[in-house]
């Protein structure tokens, strides 16, 4: 019997993992339902950020729509109302006390701004003198170098222009109806329409007989608002 002693004892097998295996920690229902909220609440806010970035985004792009809608109807409207000589318009204005916004309605009615232009009449320039007209004025300030073709220089024409407005401004008060019915039709007929019980009371317009010098009155006192809008830095000094 061999004596080399006893078999030698296995050794207990390792756990995986070592040590002893940890417990799963069980989360309770009350754990659970709190998660789902704070989980829920979370994309509930997300999806609220979203939706007020996108509604700023559109605002944003309706203001920038409407701004440029805005800017690009005022370059139009310049268009139409154009202001050539503004130094000259606030010269004449200046000198015989007339609303410079005015003086720039008469002249886009009277010529669109067109220094060189004649009507069918021979009212020449901007403010359509009538060379007779011109002749009268140019005595009436002490011009004793006028000549017919004076007319057509912008400083020239708008002074005499001015001047006329002013004068018709003291014949009629000051009433801007009855000082460009005049500047269109001549004194001469208002002074009889003012005379007339059917179109005035003996210092105010009533009503103006002829259509062209109606719209003629219309179209300088919509002009004048216009230029008071688009001009307001240029004419309002």
């Amino acid at each position: 019997m061999s004596t080399t002693g006893a078999p030698a004892m296995a050794k207990p097998a390792k756990k995986k993992g070592g040590g002893k295996a940890k417990a799963k920690k069980q989360v309770s229902p009350a754990g659970k339902k709190l998660k789902r909220s704070a989980k829920s609440k979370s994309s509930i806010k997300d999806a609220k950020l979203k939706k007020l970035t996108l509604i700023l985004c559109i605002f944003a792009s309706a203001a920038m729509l409407v701004i440029a809608g805005l800017y690009a109807n005022r370059m139009l409207e310049k268009r139409t109302y154009k202001l050539l000589y503004p130094e000259e318009i606030l010269s004449g204005a200046k000198e015989y006390s007339l609303d410079p916004y005015l003086v720039a309605a008469v002249i886009q009615t009277e010529s669109s701004n067109r220094a060189n232009v004649v009507s069918n009449k021979g009212a020449v320039g901007l403010m359509q003198i009538m060379p007779k007209t011109g002749e009268w004025i140019s005595e009436k300030i002490g011009m004793s170098d006028y000549s017919e073709d004076m007319l057509r220089e912008p400083y020239v024409n708008i002074r005499f222009g001015c001047w006329y407005l002013r004068y018709l401004s003291d014949k009629y008060g000051g009433i801007e109806r009855s000082i460009l019915s005049a500047y269109n039709a001549g004194p001469g007929n208002v002074d009889k329409w003012l005379s007339d019980p059917r179109y005035g009371d003996g210092k105010r317009l009533l009503d103006i007989p002829y259509k062209e010098t109606r719209e003629y009155v219309e179209k300088v006192s919509s002009a004048k608002e216009k230029y008071r809008e688009l001009y307001e830095k240029e004419l309002g000094k």
